[in-house]
């Protein structure tokens, strides 16, 4: 297999990593569009010097971020509440009113943080441990605890004053 089909091979083994980045920091279909391609590109770009020292997914994790961050950074577009849709999580689908309003919430407070703690939370739900969480966000493990534990308690208190 030459580079260009192993290459295709991965982005089409994780395509939903890159989506859901994509979709957890811009708001539009056309700025997800240019996101993804921004992704897809950076990773082609950075395809030869990845180590296998890490996942693949790690590896693209922390590609896709950076460009994210990049992206919105370059563009001086501000990040602005997006709507929930398939690309932030994979919950299931909930028939019970009170979770789905709950989830709805839950995901009102997320789009108003940071781009680092939105980071942090999107790396979390996806069950990442503290250790890749670390790897991916370039801080320490300690911090990754320590920005989770201040993350929680902020949401939690801007849950309380929004009812």
């Amino acid at each position: 297999m030459d580079k260009k089909e192993a290459f295709i091979a991965v982005i089409q083994q994780h395509e939903r990593l890159i989506y859901k980045v994509a979709g957890f920091y811009v708001n539009n279909l056309q700025d997800r569009q240019d996101l993804v391609q921004e992704i897809i590109y950076q990773l082609w770009k950075s395809f030869d010097s990845f180590n296998h020292q890490s996942t693949v997914s790690t590896w693209m994790y922390r590609v896709a971020m950076n460009t994210a961050i990049y992206f919105l950074k370059r563009s001086k577009r501000s990040v602005k509440i997006l709507p929930v849709n398939e690309y932030l999580t994979d919950f299931a689908d909930s028939t019970d009113p009170e979770t789905e309003e709950r989830f709805q919430l839950m995901h009102q407070h997320i789009r108003l943080l940071n781009l680092l703690e939105k980071g942090i939370v999107m790396l979390y739900l996806e069950g990442k441990s503290y250790e890749e969480i670390s790897l991916l966000t370039g801080i320490s493990v300690s911090n990754v605890g320590t920005r989770l534990s201040r993350i929680k308690e902020k949401l939690k208190n801007q849950i309380a004053k929004s009812k």
